[in-house]
């Protein structure tokens, strides 16, 4: 149920809806439903004869199981299993707003990867999600010369990226702000 909630996190769904996309009872949905509310982590509306749940994005651990969720489903638990396949990835970064899904703006990225990448696997991966998704995803591959290059130089789409919001899929984040700071 978290992941339905969490990838579609504006939507709204009542409880048949949610026994059919998770596969489970009724009654096992309907216990998690009014434990998830208790917590807080959902708010039910009453529409008609219907009481619809959706997130509460300003439940207290909100960013954190977002970003929870964000490494454990979908393409980011993908990119993890195959990190090996993949190359030397040092650094995978997801935009707030691909987490949310939110299309990014012309000038934004959805997915920053740093490091040694076996672009072909990295592709198939993407175009798998594509596919899934029903969009496009926009990312950007940098090599940690190249990025570090462009870090020093102060480069508006490294900037944007660097001071984003994000969520760190591979790599932790206080190495990549250390590094940030020092260069690679």
């Amino acid at each position: 149920m978290m992941e339905l909630f969490f990838r579609q996190p504006d939507e709204m769904f009542y409880v048949r809806e949610i026994t059919r996309a998770t596969k489970e009872e009724i009654n096992a949905v309907r216990r998690e439903l009014g434990r998830m509310t208790g917590y807080g982590l959902l708010l039910s509306e009453r529409r008609g004869n219907r009481l619809y749940y959706r997130l509460n994005k300003a439940y207290t651990y909100y960013p954190e199981l977002l970003q929870m969720v964000a490494k454990s489903i979908g393409l980011g638990a993908k990119i993890r299993k195959l990190r090996r396949k993949l190359g030397s990835v040092e650094f995978v970064v997801f935009s707030t707003k691909f987490v949310r899904g939110q299309r990014p703006l012309q000038d934004e990225v959805d997915i920053l990867v740093i490091g040694d990448v076996v672009l072909p696997e990295l592709q198939a991966l993407v175009k798998e999600q594509e596919e899934e998704l029903g969009r496009e995803i926009k990312f950007a591959v940098f090599d940690n010369g190249e990025f570090t290059f462009r870090k020093n130089r102060r480069d508006p789409f490294m900037m944007d990226i660097l001071y984003g919001s994000r969520v760190m899929v591979i790599g932790s984040e206080e190495e990549f702000v250390e590094r940030q700071r020092a260069g690679f």
